[in-house]
């Protein structure tokens, strides 16, 4: 038997490296001979860089950089095993986890740490990036991003504007003059499902802003400054992201890596199971297992288990697919056609949280081990 293991962490339970080894655990009771390949998932989210670090037998590196108020934090990133790939959480630096209710601030919060991040990579060698943008803290269009990578944006006087989407209204030349020359030699993969345009009512600060800590006034604000700011980008590098799917994300993220570099931005887990290979993997397989904290019919819509799926049919039309979780909810037949052949939970029985989160790897072997006794009796 050839087993396939790919599932993406369980939230606040595994990693999916933690993951994955409870699944082989699982399985091994009962097929201690089999041959298993182990590949860590994820989606572009959080825990992206280290399952493409422990997938591809990369490292994790750390990086100083400012964190969305411009307070000094140490943030990790990974080079993965090929050693030209590095991958970056853009939350890393500028999440929404650096601020609260009472500092959280979309007018003033910044994207320049993550801009370091990537410049950190660069410095390591990379010369392919990929960059999940999603949890962030920031609503500036990626200004702080592009300024940390040698972009200056200046006011009327010729003074760089402060950082933070409550000044892009001042805004009147942008200056490339000075962007790091080793991004036009760097492929940059934009690892995002979102595909919210940068403006308007489904844009970054109407949807997002909120969240983010902006009041309806402070929502028009900042949307007033993203389309000023998109119009100067037309206006004077001829292009044209106001629009754009996926402009939105992060804050504006989107936008600014497309503006400023060589990026195109593709589903988070399809770049994942791209750069593990997993379709290749799952050659001559009879099995692949896959499974997050939670599934349910939105799973279908870009999520890790559903993106293991496609990967693995890709790679073999005959594998079958199972996927667990912790939590199993409305309208999971809706996957079955879709490529995803079995769910099942991993909580015994009626618990508290605390507990399903403790005993989740061994919850999770003990699932695996069960489905392992039903394939073996077919076997």
């Amino acid at each position: 038997m050839k087993f396939v293991i790919a599932p993406d962490s369980f939230k606040n339970c595994m990693t999916a490296r933690e993951a994955a080894e409870a699944i082989r655990a699982g399985l091994a009771a009962v097929f201690p001979e089999a041959e298993y390949v182990m590949v860590p998932m994820a989606d572009g989210g959080e825990g992206t860089v280290q399952s493409l670090v422990d997938a591809t037998g990369g490292s994790l590196r750390h990086a100083d950089v400012l964190d969305p108020l411009q307070r000094s934090t140490r943030a990790a990133y990974g080079v993965l095993g090929s050693g030209n790939t590095a991958v970056i959480e853009m939350a890393a630096a500028s999440g929404i986890q650096f601020v609260d209710d009472s500092t959280k601030n979309p007018l003033v919060t910044t994207t320049y740490g993550t801009g370091q991040l990537i410049k950190a990579a660069l410095d390591d060698g990379a010369r392919r990036i990929i960059i999940g943008i999603g949890g962030s803290a920031t609503n500036d269009g990626g200004a702080g991003m592009a300024e940390a990578l040698g972009v200056r944006f200046l006011d009327a006087d010729g003074n760089p504007i402060p950082r933070g989407g409550g000044f892009l209204n001042r805004l009147v030349t942008i200056d490339s003059s000075g962007l790091d020359p080793r991004i036009a030699e760097t492929e940059i993969l934009i690892a995002s499902d979102v595909t919210n345009p940068l403006v308007g009512p489904k844009g970054a600060s109407a949807v997002f802003g909120p969240q983010k800590g902006a009041a309806p006034d402070m929502v028009r604000q900042l949307d007033a400054n993203l389309a000023y700011y998109a119009a100067i980008i037309n206006d004077q590098l001829g292009l044209d992201v106001a629009h754009t799917p996926g402009a939105g994300a992060a804050g504006g993220l989107g936008a600014g890596l497309l503006a400023f570099t060589k990026s195109q931005m593709r589903s988070g887990v399809k770049i994942v199971s791209e750069t593990v290979g997993l379709a290749a993997k799952s050659k001559g397989a009879d099995y692949c297992f896959t499974g997050e904290g939670g599934i349910d019919f939105q799973t279908q819509y870009g999520k890790t288990p559903m993106g293991v799926a496609q990967a693995a049919h890709q790679g073999n039309p005959d594998i079958g697919v199972i996927a667990f979780a912790g939590y199993v909810g409305e309208g999971i037949d809706q996957l079955y056609g879709l490529g995803i052949d079995a769910v099942f939970g991993i909580v015994p029985g009626a618990v508290t949280l605390d507990k399903a989160l403790a005993d989740g790897p061994a919850n999770l072997a003990r699932a695996a081990e069960n489905v392992a006794r039903l394939i073996a009796l077919r076997a």
